[in-house]
Protein backbone atom coordinates (compact mmCIF):
# COMPACT_ATOMS: atom_id res chain seq x y z
CA UNK A 1 0.00 0.00 0.00
CA UNK A 2 1.47 3.71 -0.73
CA UNK A 3 2.49 5.52 1.33
CA UNK A 4 0.25 8.74 2.09
CA UNK A 5 0.78 12.30 4.32
CA UNK A 6 -1.29 12.83 7.28
CA UNK A 7 -2.50 16.20 8.48
CA UNK A 8 -1.28 19.38 6.57
CA UNK A 9 -1.01 19.03 2.83
CA UNK A 10 2.12 19.42 1.24
CA UNK A 11 1.93 22.30 -1.25
CA UNK A 12 4.58 21.74 -4.12
CA UNK A 13 4.66 24.79 -6.84
CA UNK A 14 6.00 23.79 -10.80
CA UNK A 15 7.33 26.36 -13.03
CA UNK A 16 8.04 25.14 -16.20
CA UNK A 17 8.06 25.38 -20.13
CA UNK A 18 4.98 24.88 -21.70
CA UNK A 19 6.48 22.16 -24.27
CA UNK A 20 7.51 20.24 -20.52
CA UNK A 21 4.23 20.91 -19.47
CA UNK A 22 2.43 19.39 -21.58
CA UNK A 23 4.90 16.32 -21.18
CA UNK A 24 5.12 15.95 -17.69
CA UNK A 25 2.18 17.42 -15.93
CA UNK A 26 -0.32 14.54 -16.43
CA UNK A 27 -3.93 14.74 -15.00
CA UNK A 28 -3.06 11.11 -13.54
CA UNK A 29 -0.01 12.66 -11.62
CA UNK A 30 -2.17 15.83 -10.66
CA UNK A 31 -4.61 13.33 -9.25
CA UNK A 32 -2.73 10.42 -7.51
CA UNK A 33 -0.53 13.01 -5.88
CA UNK A 34 -3.56 14.98 -4.56
CA UNK A 35 -5.07 11.91 -3.14
CA UNK A 36 -1.71 11.34 -0.68
CA UNK A 37 -1.86 14.90 0.08
CA UNK A 38 0.24 16.63 -2.27
CA UNK A 39 -0.87 19.50 -4.11
CA UNK A 40 0.68 20.44 -7.40
CA UNK A 41 0.07 24.28 -7.94
CA UNK A 42 1.23 25.71 -11.48
CA UNK A 43 3.52 29.02 -11.12
CA UNK A 44 2.88 31.66 -13.68
CA UNK A 45 5.88 32.31 -14.75
CA UNK A 46 4.36 35.68 -15.95
CA UNK A 47 4.13 37.22 -12.43
CA UNK A 48 6.54 37.79 -10.13
CA UNK A 49 6.89 34.48 -8.00
CA UNK A 50 7.37 36.47 -4.38
CA UNK A 51 3.75 37.48 -5.38
CA UNK A 52 2.60 33.81 -5.41
CA UNK A 53 2.04 30.71 -3.20
CA UNK A 54 2.66 29.75 -0.51
CA UNK A 55 4.45 27.19 -1.40
CA UNK A 56 6.49 23.89 0.89
CA UNK A 57 8.83 23.38 -2.40
CA UNK A 58 9.31 24.40 -5.58
CA UNK A 59 10.34 21.95 -8.52
CA UNK A 60 11.69 23.94 -11.86
CA UNK A 61 13.30 23.84 -15.47
CA UNK A 62 13.25 27.08 -16.80
CA UNK A 63 16.92 28.34 -17.81
CA UNK A 64 16.84 32.30 -18.51
CA UNK A 65 18.41 35.06 -16.42
CA UNK A 66 14.92 36.50 -15.43
CA UNK A 67 13.88 33.16 -13.69
CA UNK A 68 17.29 32.72 -12.10
CA UNK A 69 16.76 36.15 -10.60
CA UNK A 70 12.73 35.72 -9.43
CA UNK A 71 14.09 32.52 -7.85
CA UNK A 72 16.89 33.94 -5.86
CA UNK A 73 14.72 36.45 -4.53
CA UNK A 74 11.89 34.37 -3.94
CA UNK A 75 14.29 31.95 -1.38
CA UNK A 76 15.72 35.14 0.33
CA UNK A 77 12.15 35.93 1.55
CA UNK A 78 10.81 32.40 1.95
CA UNK A 79 13.72 30.40 3.55
CA UNK A 80 11.76 27.56 4.27
CA UNK A 81 10.35 26.48 1.35
CA UNK A 82 12.90 23.90 -0.58
CA UNK A 83 14.01 24.79 -4.28
CA UNK A 84 14.24 21.38 -5.99
CA UNK A 85 16.71 21.60 -7.72
CA UNK A 86 19.45 24.48 -7.10
CA UNK A 87 20.07 26.23 -9.96
CA UNK A 88 23.99 26.47 -9.09
CA UNK A 89 23.42 22.19 -9.12
CA UNK A 90 21.76 22.38 -12.65
CA UNK A 91 24.19 24.16 -14.06
CA UNK A 92 26.87 21.16 -13.97
CA UNK A 93 24.60 19.58 -16.03
CA UNK A 94 23.93 22.17 -19.03
CA UNK A 95 27.36 21.57 -20.63
CA UNK A 96 28.31 17.97 -22.20
CA UNK A 97 32.14 18.42 -21.98
CA UNK A 98 31.61 18.48 -18.55
CA UNK A 99 28.72 16.47 -17.06
CA UNK A 100 30.75 13.06 -17.44
CA UNK A 101 33.97 14.65 -15.96
CA UNK A 102 32.94 13.48 -12.58
CA UNK A 103 31.58 10.20 -13.20
CA UNK A 104 35.19 8.93 -13.98
CA UNK A 105 35.74 10.03 -10.29
CA UNK A 106 32.87 8.12 -9.05
CA UNK A 107 35.47 5.06 -10.13
CA UNK A 108 32.61 2.58 -10.03
CA UNK A 109 33.62 -0.53 -11.16
CA UNK A 110 32.04 -1.92 -14.77
CA UNK A 111 31.37 2.00 -15.51
CA UNK A 112 33.09 4.44 -17.62
CA UNK A 113 32.58 7.10 -20.40
CA UNK A 114 33.28 6.97 -24.22
CA UNK A 115 36.05 8.73 -25.37
CA UNK A 116 34.75 11.78 -26.79
CA UNK A 117 36.42 15.91 -27.25
CA UNK A 118 35.27 19.21 -27.80
CA UNK A 119 35.73 21.08 -30.91
CA UNK A 120 35.21 25.05 -30.17
CA UNK A 121 34.18 27.77 -33.10
CA UNK A 122 37.82 29.55 -32.90
CA UNK A 123 39.93 26.09 -32.18
CA UNK A 124 43.13 26.08 -34.82
CA UNK A 125 42.48 22.13 -34.25
CA UNK A 126 40.35 20.69 -37.14
CA UNK A 127 37.34 17.75 -35.90
CA UNK A 128 39.55 15.35 -37.63
CA UNK A 129 43.12 16.25 -35.87
CA UNK A 130 40.84 16.94 -32.76
CA UNK A 131 39.17 13.08 -32.59
CA UNK A 132 42.38 11.47 -33.91
CA UNK A 133 44.52 13.55 -31.56
CA UNK A 134 41.99 11.50 -28.81
CA UNK A 135 42.57 8.26 -30.62
CA UNK A 136 39.35 7.94 -31.59
CA UNK A 137 37.80 6.34 -34.68
CA UNK A 138 34.81 6.37 -36.46
CA UNK A 139 31.53 6.04 -36.22
CA UNK A 140 31.44 9.07 -34.13
CA UNK A 141 28.45 10.64 -32.24
CA UNK A 142 28.54 14.53 -32.59
CA UNK A 143 26.16 16.74 -30.17
CA UNK A 144 25.52 20.18 -29.28
CA UNK A 145 28.16 21.46 -26.00
CA UNK A 146 24.80 23.05 -24.29
CA UNK A 147 22.49 21.04 -22.85
CA UNK A 148 19.46 22.90 -21.67
CA UNK A 149 16.54 21.07 -22.81
CA UNK A 150 16.03 23.44 -25.95
CA UNK A 151 15.67 22.12 -29.61
CA UNK A 152 18.99 22.49 -30.74
CA UNK A 153 20.09 21.05 -27.56
CA UNK A 154 18.77 17.69 -29.15
CA UNK A 155 19.75 18.04 -32.35
CA UNK A 156 22.67 15.06 -32.80
CA UNK A 157 24.30 13.49 -35.58
CA UNK A 158 25.78 10.02 -36.59
CA UNK A 159 29.59 10.56 -38.59
CA UNK A 160 30.50 8.27 -40.75
CA UNK A 161 33.81 9.33 -42.12
CA UNK A 162 35.79 12.50 -42.70
CA UNK A 163 33.67 13.73 -45.28
CA UNK A 164 31.13 14.13 -42.83
CA UNK A 165 33.02 15.75 -40.17
CA UNK A 166 33.77 18.58 -42.41
CA UNK A 167 29.76 19.14 -42.74
CA UNK A 168 29.55 19.71 -39.11
CA UNK A 169 29.51 23.14 -37.26
CA UNK A 170 31.47 24.23 -34.16
CA UNK A 171 31.22 24.52 -31.31
CA UNK A 172 30.51 20.57 -31.03
CA UNK A 173 31.50 17.51 -28.76
CA UNK A 174 32.54 14.41 -30.90
CA UNK A 175 31.92 11.34 -28.95
CA UNK A 176 32.45 7.79 -29.67
CA UNK A 177 30.04 5.41 -31.00
CA UNK A 178 30.11 2.54 -28.95
CA UNK A 179 28.16 -1.33 -30.41
CA UNK A 180 25.51 -1.35 -27.85
CA UNK A 181 23.31 -3.72 -29.01
CA UNK A 182 20.60 -1.53 -30.02
CA UNK A 183 19.23 -1.12 -26.83
CA UNK A 184 20.00 1.75 -24.03
CA UNK A 185 19.03 2.10 -20.79
CA UNK A 186 17.42 4.85 -19.67
CA UNK A 187 17.83 5.30 -15.07
CA UNK A 188 15.33 7.65 -14.25
CA UNK A 189 16.03 9.30 -10.83
CA UNK A 190 13.61 11.11 -7.99
CA UNK A 191 15.46 11.38 -5.27
CA UNK A 192 15.94 7.76 -3.42
CA UNK A 193 13.39 6.34 -6.01
CA UNK A 194 15.23 4.68 -9.43
CA UNK A 195 13.86 3.20 -11.75
CA UNK A 196 15.56 1.55 -15.24
CA UNK A 197 14.18 0.97 -18.55
CA UNK A 198 15.24 -0.34 -21.74
CA UNK A 199 14.77 1.86 -25.24
CA UNK A 200 15.41 0.89 -28.64
CA UNK A 201 18.79 3.17 -29.96
CA UNK A 202 21.02 2.97 -32.57
CA UNK A 203 21.72 -0.67 -34.33
CA UNK A 204 25.25 -1.67 -34.19
CA UNK A 205 27.36 -0.63 -37.62
CA UNK A 206 29.80 -3.13 -38.53
CA UNK A 207 32.84 -2.42 -40.60
CA UNK A 208 31.44 -3.77 -43.55
CA UNK A 209 29.00 -1.01 -43.29
CA UNK A 210 30.96 1.77 -42.47
CA UNK A 211 32.88 1.03 -45.28
CA UNK A 212 29.90 0.61 -47.89
CA UNK A 213 28.13 2.93 -46.91
CA UNK A 214 27.21 5.88 -49.01
CA UNK A 215 26.42 8.23 -45.99
CA UNK A 216 28.90 10.19 -44.45
CA UNK A 217 26.62 12.28 -42.31
CA UNK A 218 23.18 11.21 -40.40
CA UNK A 219 20.87 13.28 -38.25
CA UNK A 220 18.98 11.69 -35.52
CA UNK A 221 15.85 11.82 -37.15
CA UNK A 222 17.42 9.98 -39.75
CA UNK A 223 19.21 7.05 -38.46
CA UNK A 224 16.75 4.80 -38.67
CA UNK A 225 16.91 4.83 -42.35
CA UNK A 226 20.80 3.96 -42.35
CA UNK A 227 19.49 0.23 -40.64
CA UNK A 228 18.15 -2.71 -42.39
CA UNK A 229 14.23 -1.58 -43.03
CA UNK A 230 13.50 -5.21 -44.35
CA UNK A 231 10.59 -7.23 -42.48
CA UNK A 232 12.75 -9.85 -41.31
CA UNK A 233 14.98 -7.41 -39.85
CA UNK A 234 12.94 -5.40 -38.23
CA UNK A 235 11.51 -8.26 -36.30
CA UNK A 236 14.61 -9.84 -35.59
CA UNK A 237 14.91 -6.57 -34.23
CA UNK A 238 12.43 -5.97 -32.05
CA UNK A 239 13.11 -9.43 -30.51
CA UNK A 240 16.36 -8.87 -29.95
CA UNK A 241 15.70 -5.92 -27.64
CA UNK A 242 13.04 -7.42 -25.73
CA UNK A 243 15.49 -10.63 -25.00
CA UNK A 244 17.84 -8.04 -23.69
CA UNK A 245 18.95 -8.40 -20.51
CA UNK A 246 18.50 -5.73 -17.82
CA UNK A 247 21.67 -4.35 -15.79
CA UNK A 248 22.09 -5.79 -12.26
CA UNK A 249 19.68 -4.07 -10.04
CA UNK A 250 22.39 -3.39 -7.41
CA UNK A 251 24.43 -1.87 -9.92
CA UNK A 252 22.03 0.59 -11.25
CA UNK A 253 21.28 1.60 -7.71
CA UNK A 254 24.38 1.96 -6.65
CA UNK A 255 25.64 4.17 -10.11
CA UNK A 256 22.03 6.50 -9.90
CA UNK A 257 22.69 6.90 -5.72
CA UNK A 258 26.25 8.15 -5.84
CA UNK A 259 25.52 10.29 -8.80
CA UNK A 260 23.09 12.21 -6.90
CA UNK A 261 25.18 12.42 -3.72
CA UNK A 262 28.10 13.95 -6.44
CA UNK A 263 25.55 16.06 -8.38
CA UNK A 264 23.73 17.37 -5.14
CA UNK A 265 20.12 16.80 -7.38
CA UNK A 266 17.28 15.14 -6.59
CA UNK A 267 15.63 14.93 -9.91
CA UNK A 268 17.95 13.63 -13.65
CA UNK A 269 18.39 10.85 -15.90
CA UNK A 270 21.19 9.18 -17.32
CA UNK A 271 21.29 7.34 -20.55
CA UNK A 272 23.67 4.30 -20.00
CA UNK A 273 25.00 1.49 -22.70
CA UNK A 274 26.56 -2.05 -22.52
CA UNK A 275 29.22 -2.61 -24.49
CA UNK A 276 28.52 -5.56 -27.17
CA UNK A 277 31.99 -6.41 -27.36
CA UNK A 278 32.27 -7.34 -23.73
CA UNK A 279 28.86 -7.56 -22.02
CA UNK A 280 29.91 -5.99 -18.78
CA UNK A 281 31.36 -2.92 -19.19
CA UNK A 282 28.68 -0.08 -19.02
CA UNK A 283 29.20 3.57 -20.51
CA UNK A 284 27.17 6.41 -19.55
CA UNK A 285 26.68 8.63 -22.73
CA UNK A 286 24.75 11.46 -21.18
CA UNK A 287 22.87 13.07 -17.90
CA UNK A 288 20.08 15.06 -18.05
CA UNK A 289 17.85 17.01 -15.39
CA UNK A 290 14.34 16.68 -15.39
CA UNK A 291 13.91 14.15 -18.00
CA UNK A 292 10.34 13.18 -19.03
CA UNK A 293 9.01 10.73 -15.92
CA UNK A 294 5.73 10.63 -17.98
CA UNK A 295 7.74 7.79 -20.05
CA UNK A 296 8.20 5.93 -17.33
CA UNK A 297 5.83 3.33 -16.05
CA UNK A 298 4.29 4.18 -12.80
CA UNK A 299 5.56 7.19 -12.97
CA UNK A 300 2.82 8.77 -10.93
CA UNK A 301 3.78 7.00 -7.98
CA UNK A 302 7.45 7.26 -8.39
CA UNK A 303 7.08 11.18 -8.38
CA UNK A 304 4.21 10.99 -5.56
CA UNK A 305 6.40 8.83 -3.44
CA UNK A 306 9.20 11.67 -4.07
CA UNK A 307 7.55 14.63 -3.19
CA UNK A 308 6.26 12.56 0.39
CA UNK A 309 9.74 11.83 1.40
CA UNK A 310 10.63 15.47 0.52
CA UNK A 311 7.84 16.70 2.82
CA UNK A 312 8.59 14.37 5.98
CA UNK A 313 12.45 15.44 5.82
CA UNK A 314 11.26 18.84 6.02
CA UNK A 315 8.44 18.52 8.65
CA UNK A 316 11.30 16.57 10.51
CA UNK A 317 13.33 18.96 9.87
CA UNK A 318 11.26 21.98 11.03
CA UNK A 319 10.28 20.00 14.58
CA UNK A 320 13.82 20.01 15.17
CA UNK A 321 14.43 23.22 15.15
CA UNK A 322 11.25 23.92 16.91
CA UNK A 323 12.45 21.67 19.61
CA UNK A 324 15.77 23.27 19.82
CA UNK A 325 13.97 27.17 19.94
CA UNK A 326 12.01 25.69 22.34
CA UNK A 327 15.09 24.13 24.53
CA UNK A 328 16.90 27.28 24.75
CA UNK A 329 13.58 29.82 25.63
CA UNK A 330 13.10 26.94 28.59
CA UNK A 331 17.23 27.62 29.35
CA UNK A 332 16.53 30.92 29.18
CA UNK A 333 13.78 31.07 31.52
CA UNK A 334 15.34 29.06 34.05
CA UNK A 335 18.69 31.11 34.25
CA UNK A 336 16.58 33.55 34.36
CA UNK A 337 14.45 32.90 37.49
CA UNK A 338 18.07 31.58 39.33
CA UNK A 339 19.47 35.04 39.09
Amino acid sequence: MSKSLAGKRFLVGYALSPEKMSTFMKDSLVIHARERGVDLIPIDINKPVIEQGPFDCIIHKLYDTEWRKQLGEFSLQNPTTLIIDPVNAIEKLQNRVSMLKFVKELKIENLETPLQVFVSEDSSESPLDAMTREGMKFPLIAKPLIADGSANSHQMSLVLNQNGLTKLNPPIVLQEFINHGGVIFKVYVAGDHVKCVKRKSLTDISVDKLETSSENLISFSQVSNFADQNQSDRESFTELMEAAEMPPLSFVNEVANRMRDALELHLFNFDMLRDSRTGTRYLVIDINYFPGYAKVPEFETMLTDFFIDIARKKRSSETANLDQLETKAKEADSNGNNL
